[in-house]
């Protein structure tokens, strides 16, 4: 398992500050208790922001041809029949993951394509879990195009603490399961927008791991 580049500059960041602050709590602090105290807890704070920025290598070595892979570790907490506005402007079917603070944040392509649409919209930090999340917070929308024609959407949406939605995604660029899309920093969900004819091989409620689980098979 590695860092993931996302995470390096915040790392060192938060290294530097605990380790100041604990090198003048030792020479400044009155009571060992409070300096013991605060020591403790800027280990728990360190392991958990290097935790959420984990990457594990991950690769999917099945056929690629029909399927559609989960784009983020975390619980489905959406499968439903919805009309999409922002891009296709008919229904389509809904699949949302939401990752919580302990799961790797790490999207990933979730079909093999082209990718023809990409838009940022700002919005709210609203709980990410909220169905209302996914049309009025911030998020990054990406439409890949498979080869038969047939446009597949996800969309990465920021959560009440997700502050930075990260996207790779350039419109006419190739791109294939086992890439990355991007990179959402603290608690965040993401979308997917498949046609109605589309399989489902996921449950309500079920956990999945990012670009390991399949979500559907396409016609």
């Amino acid at each position: 398992m590695t860092i993931h580049k996302e995470g390096r500059k915040i790392i060192l960041v938060v290294f530097l500050f605990l380790s100041l602050l604990n090198i003048g709590l030792y020479y400044f602090a009155s009571k060992a208790l409070i300096f013991g105290l605060i020591l403790a807890l800027s280990l728990i704070l360190f392991c958990f922001v290097v935790n959420f920025f984990r990457s594990p290598r991950c690769r999917f070595s099945g056929n690629t041809d029909r399927i559609v892979i989960a784009p983020a570790d975390g619980k489905v907490v959406v499968i439903e029949e919805v009309f999409e506005t922002e891009y296709f402007q008919e229904k389509r079917l809904q699949i949302s993951i939401f990752m919580s603070l302990t799961n790797v944040h790490v999207n990933w392509v979730p079909v093999n394509g082209t990718i023809v649409h990409y838009s940022h919209q700002n919005g709210r930090f609203r709980a990410a879990y909220l169905p209302k999340s996914s049309a009025e917070n911030e998020r990054s929308t990406v439409v890949i195009r498979r080869e038969n024609g047939e446009d597949i959407l996800v969309r990465q949406i920021a959560g009440a603490m997700a502050k930075r939605i990260v996207t790779y995604a350039q419109e006419g660029n190739d791109c294939r399961i086992n890439e990355q899309l991007g990179f959402i920093k603290f608690g965040s969900r993401v979308d997917l927008f498949l046609p109605l004819d589309a399989e489902i091989q996921v449950k309500l409620d079920q956990r999945v791991d990012g670009n390991q689980d399949i979500i559907a098979l396409l016609k």
